[in-house]
């Protein structure tokens, strides 16, 4: 029997375009699997976008991520990127462009590979589609079949093993999620079931509140939107996004049932996806697939949020089930290198390279612009330009490179080789890698377009006057706007100089310069007095500690048990934090953590709080 390949589509076929690696740098390199590491948000080529293409708002985007295992290799479908990508160790992403394709891109895909031999594709931003099906996605021949399949955006496509098929859709601040049964042996014609399924419950619920940090001045009601499915141990963990794609808080969470139909009950330990503090945040309208070893993990949707409130980035974290069936992902330091997935222990978890560049002293050639600006809506756009200072040497200086904010941004008068970022370190330390998180402003691109190209080398010195190349990608054709460079080899550094070439668009704009590796000192004392207190909307909880001598920040850990910690909220230069997204009727438990480039320190005592 041919194993087939479903897609909901038209009829297309594809051409593959492979992005060529640099001998320099082992990131991206399968030769080394066993060290190898990613770094949120995902190193990929990601897609300008037509959206809001009218408006000249020129930026590139990746969300709503639809991953699958088919034959023991990985597609990821992504919204409206005129394509999709292809990998073998989950780490390393090739860009397959289709020859056809929705003029508009494709919105809020899903995509299931049922046994090896049907997978479905939903995401035409129409609504509606017909079913593609392929034995060979990376050649990319395709065969509709006779039917026009309906509700097929923001869906999730479901198969259980007794060959039942599910749709599960819904994008709305007002309405469910549904699902109704398709038969997949009739052209995926609907049998007429159909069942109301779960809408969000803020009121019990603080993480589905709308807005940054789970608060907006006037509106109240969270979308609930990005269903998908997991079936694990006969059970059916049926996820959604809440509140919003474009705030810190957005998440995934869970229902759980013993049937695809329902009735399901709300996961007590919500958010199963939740990343927001750090430097990129959000963890929502994910997908979860297993691994060929049977790790499951969570690519999920982060928001940048800058240019457009539709600019998003791409994530991966570990998933399991624990002992009573609980789903989680572990999100801690969600933005810090990471093991990869070959792992044979501790895939995806955090390696242990600490941040060095943080508030470093930076100066540049040129500045055109400095800039904060969030777009949380089309008529919500907040907009700081920051006045340009030299040192005491004359020297531009842009200090917005390494403050831990994708918001802030630094733009180069030009966009030509004369341009470089230099960073000098608080402290000498140990780099293993480098991420570069490029900012479009203004770029004047508008879809996808082959043969982008990031060009540059990247140098490093003890002294600041005797300097060494340790990445060369002056003649790359690498296009990566969230390039994660780890060095061959680790070196000493007090200096980081960056030196441009060319970068695609017409403006070299540079968000942040993460330096990762380990620092020369301590880590930091354990946490002392530290507080909380649950405020009379018992949603929100306020807390409190004292600093601890050089630490950088404080992550704060919680949960539903001691040993169910599994949310957490890095934050950065504050001894006092307040969060809106605890569920109303929970007790928790609270753990606090300080951190520093030289490693983590001792947890504190675990507190418990009604």
């Amino acid at each position: 029997m041919k194993h087939l390949f479903i897609l909901i589509s038209v009829l297309l076929t594809f051409s593959c375009n492979n992005t060529k690696k640099t001998t320099n740098v082992k990131a991206n390199s399968e030769d080394k699997i066993e060290n190898q590491t990613y770094c949120n948000p995902l190193d990929i080529d990601y897609t300008y976008m037509v959206y809001n293409s009218s408006r000249n708002k020129s930026y590139r985007s990746g969300a709503d991520p639809a991953v699958i295992e088919f034959k023991g290799e990985y597609y990821m479908f992504v919204t409206r990127s005129f394509g999709y990508w292809h990998s073998k160790d989950l780490v390393n992403w090739n860009f397959i462009k289709p020859k056809q394709w929705f003029f508009e891109g494709s919105n809020a895909p899903t995509a299931f590979n049922y046994k090896d031999s049907l997978v479905y594709f939903a995401g035409d931003p129409a609504g509606y589609g017909s079913i593609l099906f392929t034995d060979d996605p990376k050649k990319g021949t395709w065969t509709p079949t006779a039917s026009i399949s309906n509700n097929i955006q923001d869906s999730e496509l479901f198969i259980d093993d007794d060959g039942q098929t599910y749709l599960y859709w819904g994008s709305s601040n007002v309405h469910p999620i549904r699902v109704k049964m398709l038969n997949k042996d009739d052209r995926f014609l609907e049998t007429g079931v159909r069942e109301e399924l779960i809408n969000l419950v803020e009121e019990e619920h603080g993480w589905e509140r709308f807005g940054e940090n789970n608060f907006h001045p006037t509106l109240k009601e969270g979308y609930m939107e990005g269903a998908s499915m997991t079936k694990h141990n006969g059970k059916y963990y049926l996820q959604y996004a809440a509140p919003g794609t474009q705030f810190n808080v957005y998440a995934d969470g869970v229902y759980v049932g013993d049937s695809p139909l329902g009735p399901f009950t709300y996961m007590k330990n919500n958010p199963m996806s939740f990343k927001p503090g750090g430097f990129t945040n959000g963890a929502g309208h994910g997908i979860t697939v297993r691994q060929t070893n049977g790790q499951y993990w969570h690519f999920a949707t982060m928001a940048l949020a800058s240019n457009a409130q539709w600019e998003r980035r791409l994530c991966m974290f570990p998933t399991y089930f624990d002992d009573d069936g609980l789903m989680y992902s572990n999100t801690s330091y969600g933005d810090y290198p990471r093991f990869g997935p070959n792992h044979p222990t501790k895939a995806g978890e955090h390696n242990g390279w600490m941040l060095l560049s943080y508030k470093g002293n930076v100066t540049v050639s040129s500045s055109l612009q400095q800039i904060m600006k969030f777009t949380s809506n089309d008529d919500e756009v907040e907009v700081k330009e920051i006045p340009t200072e030299t040192n005491d040497k004359g020297q531009i200086t842009s200090n917005v490179l390494t403050d831990e904010n994708p918001k802030t941004f630094w733009v180069a008068e030009a966009n030509d080789d004369k341009q470089w970022i230099a960073i000098e370190l608080l402290n000498p330390g140990t780099v293993h890698a480098i991420q570069l998180n490029y900012h479009d402003h203004e770029s004047g691109i508008y879809t996808r377009v082959e043969g982008l190209k990031h060009q540059f080398t990247i140098e490093t010195s003890e002294d600041g006057t005797n300097w060494t190349t340790v990445v060369d990608r002056s003649n790359s054709d690498i296009d990566a706007p969230n390039a994660y460079l780890v060095l061959d080899e680790p070196v000493k550094a007090k200096y980081v100089r960056y030196n441009n070439v060319k970068v695609p668009g017409n403006n070299f704009a540079m968000s942040e310069v993460r330096v990762f590796g380990l620092g020369l000192g301590e880590a930091p004392n354990k946490v002392s007095n530290f507080k909380i207190n649950r405020e009379d909307d018992r949603r929100d909880a306020s807390f409190s500690w004292d600093a601890v001598e050089d630490a950088q920040g404080y992550n704060i850990r919680w949960g539903i048990a001691e040993g169910k910690l599994y949310q957490s909220w890095q934050v950065y230069d504050t001894t006092e934090h307040f969060m809106r997204n605890l569920d109303r009727d929970t007790p928790y438990y609270f753990q606090i953590e300080a951190f520093n480039e030289n490693g983590i320190s001792e947890k504190s005592e675990i507190i418990y709080v009604e």
